[in-house]
């Protein structure tokens, strides 16, 4: 018979409380959590679990999504930094989180793009439309946050629009010549172009309406706008050819067309994982640095003749697989990559610096958070 002490003991009884119990996961589940195995035929538990019940509550495993947490785990090391070009691990965050600055990158920070070709004279091969279209695929060296945005009922002025003139003639008896983007002048006083007027007693109009000119203004005065990539080939030009034209720059997002986009691309990838389950010596350690196309294997010399492979560079390792086709490496060799540290990689067309345009990323995904807290 049971008695009301034992009942009182089986009611309060948890096996957590015992000592010799552990707690948290177990290693295979861990690995699951944290890990993403690369399998010959497909990669295996790429599932994010970010919510409470991802595992049993009762092995006292959380993961739910914490700022606390997150402010103790987040960190980004930049790995290499250009003008052009920045490279950076960003770890302890979601694969979402990496996606989103990623796609606002690419398609959401504003850059300034010509919009608007006005072409007064093209005898070139080129037609109208492909020139006009060449033209708005040129990269614009000049800081977007220092201008506004052109609506369609606005008028075209020193602080939205930025206009460049190009006229070049091949002379007669010359060989072909060569049009780039060195030969695209900035008018920072405007449109030259006059507009149609509807009377002889009204005042020519140009395209644009500044009241000051662009160089006045501090932030140019020692900083003229130029294309960022002096050596673009536009078009050729034959004897006798000759193009007169004005270009105006606006500002714009990618999301509307691909010219405003500031990167050239944006990607990441998860920082690659390369184990070696044992030693793998002497001849066996050579064929699996010479089958690696990436060198992330290297040899150590032991001493006494006898050499074994390392993992030497597991940052280089593109998960190509092919250090474990070979049926002798097949086993000897794990391949994985760690779920929650990102190898970024931004290449900018030169608008602003990649580590500016990160930047800016983060205050845009910011301004979207706090959007999202305002509505609720």
């Amino acid at each position: 018979m049971v008695t009301k002490a034992e009942k009182q003991f089986a009611k309060n009884f948890n096996i957590d409380d015992l000592p010799d119990v552990p707690t948290g996961l177990p290693p295979h589940l861990k690995a699951q959590q944290t890990r993403v195995v690369s399998n010959n035929n497909a990669p295996l538990h790429t599932a994010s679990a970010i919510y409470s019940g991802s595992y049993v509550s009762s092995l006292g495993v959380d993961d739910s999504v914490k700022l606390g947490n997150f402010y103790e785990n987040f960190k980004v090391d930049v790995i290499s930094l250009t003008k052009t070009d920045m490279e950076f691990d960003m770890i302890g965050i979601d694969a979402a989180f990496a996606n989103a600055f990623r796609r606002i990158l690419i398609a959401e920070l504003p850059s300034m793009a010509i919009e608007k070709v006005l072409i007064a004279y093209n005898t070139s091969v080129i037609i109208d439309e492909v020139l006009a279209h060449r033209m708005g695929l040129i990269p614009i060296a000049a800081d977007p946050r220092l201008f506004e945005y052109l609506s369609e009922h606005d008028q075209a002025n020193e602080k939205n629009t930025i206009v460049f003139k190009l006229h070049v003639k091949c002379p007669k008896n010359r060989p072909r010549l060569k049009v780039l983007t060195s030969d695209l002048k900035w008018l920072p006083n405007g449109s030259e172009f006059l507009r149609e007027s509807g009377g002889s007693t009204s005042k020519p109009k140009t395209y644009t309406s500044f009241s000051c000119s662009q160089d006045s203004l501090p932030e140019f005065a020692n900083n003229p706008i130029t294309p960022c990539d002096l050596d673009i080939l536009i078009a050729k030009l034959a004897p006798g050819q000759e193009i007169e034209l004005e270009a105006h720059a606006v500002k714009g997002i990618g999301k509307t067309h691909a010219k405003w986009s500031p990167v050239g691309t944006a990607w990441y990838r998860m920082h690659p994982e390369v184990v070696l389950r044992g030693e793998v010596e002497d001849a066996l350690a050579e064929r699996l640095v010479k089958v690696c196309p990436q060198n992330v294997f290297d040899i150590e010399d032991m001493g006494k003749g006898r050499k074994r492979a390392t993992v030497a560079q597991p940052r280089k390792c593109t998960l190509c697989q092919e250090c474990v086709r070979d049926d002798d490496l097949v086993d000897r060799v794990d391949l994985g990559s760690v779920r929650n540290h990102f190898i970024f990689n931004i290449e900018s067309t030169g608008s602003l610096p990649p580590d500016v345009l990160f930047t800016e990323a983060v205050k845009i995904l910011e301004a979207k958070c706090e959007t999202v807290v305002a509505d609720c």
